[in-house]
């Protein structure tokens, strides 16, 4: 097991033993009491953590996304009804995961929503805060992990700097996990795509096959599926484990990116074991909602609580009135 998914592990059973807090949208860590900076030097101090620091780890979760417009995940919403409008009026879903969890009359209706799914997030254009985020990291060593599965950051960043631990729309699998094997979805999707038209099925013999066993594929992600825990699951813990340890005696800033209540044991807690653990590290999160920065890290870190859109705007602005 690697170095971070080592910490993954932990903090796993951490939420394990405390899932009451976290599905209450708490903590069961001791959290700072100092009072916050007020805004406009949060984001003075944003700018200068991230000139000061030599190198950073970017952990970019669901708020990132939603903060660019990518919020039709968790309720019935206008970003909902505009790509999913044919199914919100059919089946009143409360949100694209709500139709993954739902039973379907047909697998080829349930691949026509799939397919709508996956459409949605791989032909998106780049959202506005990932390129704002990219101005802040211009000329600066950094690494990506990530919790989204939307392909946003392989839009902008090659996959060696960037670690997708939850999975990647782009592929499938097989959803008995015959194999250590994936393979492009994009293509298949878009046929899939072209073929409904207007409809809410796909026809029958589109649906993917593993190529392998005969048996239905699936996309390459974790949540509501089988997910595949094989090479490509390992290589996305190899690669930043390498770039946290070969980093760790640098001043290191952990910069985290609308981290909710639901996965904080993949960027969130590990950051804070991190950040305090490594000397020299540093620690800013940015949230629409929650203001959780641990106690024995408060003189190492920060919380900004605001939209990450409008805070990583004003960062690019104040960074360019500072050059």
């Amino acid at each position: 097991m690697t170095f971070y998914e080592n910490l993954v592990m932990q903090t796993q059973m951490n939420y394990s033993r405390y899932y009451g807090l976290y599905a209450e949208g708490k903590t069961p860590y001791s959290l700072s009491e100092k009072t916050a900076l007020p805004y406009e030097e949060q984001i003075g101090r944003l700018v200068g953590e991230i000139k000061e620091a030599e190198c950073i780890l970017v952990g970019g979760a669901s708020g990132l996304s939603a903060a660019g417009g990518g919020d039709f995940y968790y309720e019935d919403n206008a970003s909902y009804r505009k790509y999913f409008g044919k199914y919100a009026e059919k089946y009143h879903f409360k949100g694209a995961f709500d139709g993954m969890m739902r039973q379907w009359d047909s697998r080829e209706e349930f691949w026509g929503y799939l397919a709508t799914f996956l459409h949605t997030t791989q032909t998106a254009g780049l959202r506005e805060p990932y390129r704002d985020l990219d101005r802040l990291l211009q000329g600066k060593d950094f690494f990506v992990i990530t919790t989204n599965q939307d392909t946003q950051f392989i839009k902008i960043y090659p996959e060696t700097q960037v670690a997708q631990i939850q999975g990647d729309h782009r592929f499938f699998q097989c959803a008995g996990c015959c194999t250590d094997d994936t393979w492009d979805a994009v293509k298949p999707v878009e046929e899939m795509v072209k073929a409904m038209g207007e409809g809410t099925s796909v026809p029958s013999e589109l649906i993917p096959r593993c190529p392998h066993c005969g048996g239905e594929a699936f996309p390459w992600v974790r949540g509501y599926g089988n997910f595949l825990q094989g090479k490509k699951y390992e290589e996305q813990y190899e690669k930043v484990s390498r770039y946290v340890l070969e980093h760790k005696d640098r001043k290191m800033l952990f910069l985290e990116l609308g981290v909710g209540r639901l996965t904080p044991m993949f960027i969130q807690e590990p950051f804070w074991n991190l950040t305090l653990s490594f000397p020299n590290a540093r620690y800013i999160a940015v949230n629409n909602q929650y203001d959780f920065l641990p106690k024995e890290i408060e003189d190492k870190g920060m919380v900004i609580v605001g939209d990450i859109a409008g805070v990583l705007k004003d960062a690019v602005e104040r960074m360019g009135k500072e050059i």
